[in-house]
């Protein structure tokens, strides 16, 4: 058997290299939605995603699914809709219109959402030096966006502004799931929510699939479609699980800093993506600001929901 340090270690291992597959995913991503339109994408995404739920739970519990109440089940639909699906749509919309790093460092802000959130539930207060922090991303995701706004690249800077509303929404499932992972555990929580999704997802993704060349969709291409799905949006996700119940919440969090310049490096490498001086200084002061105002000094049910979140990535 593993002693404490080496599974410490082997855990440490393991974020990183879930980091770096989502730091990746973002060109990769880019990729997908310039081949398939963002509903080809999702359309795929939900017809393979709720097979590999169904699968998961029929592991866990057989044909004797856990049952839930009536209030939960109404919650789980919610949190289903706005927190995955509406998320997922915006973000892969917002992906499309605007550039890997772009999204990776804008949909890096949800801490700020989820403490913003807290806030006007009344269940927690802002400290000072959290309301500092805040300024600070604010400012810096207004001197990141300012190239796009300044040049009237509308359809780029709308996709920015998007995917700050899908991270919004992101920062609505962290809070609104937390009561329920409590009662149900998470893996739970994260199978009734996307089955919920789906219907929703599907009436809107099937006509727009209709209208996608799927035959120009190469073979390479198709891989990385595959492994988006089952191995960043579902793979990942539950090696995430495991690396904050090996870690911590606490110690594993700060590792989603490293994955803006992975998908930088990633997009200049495969894309040629650009960085000006006033978008990496925008850039590295919005996610200071996340930082400062998602480790400052905190009530313990703040830091729990702060750094419990991460990025959805399809």
């Amino acid at each position: 058997m593993p002693n404490a340090a080496s599974s410490s270690r082997l855990a440490l291992v393991a974020g990183l290299l879930v980091i770096l597959a989502w730091g990746l995913n973002f060109p990769l991503q880019k990729a997908l939605l310039a081949a398939m339109g963002p509903g080809g994408f999702l359309c795929l995404r939900f017809t393979l995603m709720p097979l590999l739920v169904i699968g998961l739970l029929l592991y866990q519990h057989g044909l004797r699914w856990p049952r839930v109440s009536r209030q939960d089940a109404w919650a789980l639909a919610r949190l289903g809709l706005l927190g995955q699906g509406l998320h997922l749509m915006l973000s892969s919309f917002g992906v499309h219109w605007s550039t890997p790093f772009s999204s990776s460092v804008l949909l890096a802000c949800g801490p700020i959402f989820t403490l913003l959130i807290l806030r006007a539930y009344g269940l927690e207060r802002l400290r000072r030096a959290q309301c500092v922090g805040i300024a600070l991303a604010v400012g810096g995701a207004l001197l990141f966006m300012s190239d796009k706004l300044l040049a009237a690249n509308w359809r780029a800077g709308g996709g920015d502004l998007v995917l700050l509303v899908a991270a919004a929404l992101f920062s609505y499932y962290t809070v609104a799931a937390k009561p329920l992972i409590e009662r149900h555990g998470a893996v739970l929580v994260m199978c009734y929510a996307s089955l919920a999704a789906t219907p929703p997802v599907l009436l809107y993704a099937v006509p727009a699939a209709l209208q996608t060349d799927w035959a120009g969709v190469t073979p390479g291409l198709w891989l990385g479609a595959l492994w988006a799905v089952v191995g960043i949006g579902f793979g990942s996700w539950l090696a995430w699980g495991w690396v904050n119940a090996q870690r911590g919440v606490a110690r594993t969090a700060p590792l989603i800093y490293l994955m803006p310049p992975i998908a930088g490096l990633a997009a200049w490498a495969a894309g040629g993506e650009q960085f000006g001086a006033a978008k990496l200084a925008g850039a590295a002061l919005t996610l200071a600001g996340v930082a400062w105002a998602q480790f400052a000094p905190q009530a313990s049910a703040t830091r729990q929901a702060a750094d419990a979140q991460t990025p959805v990535l399809d």
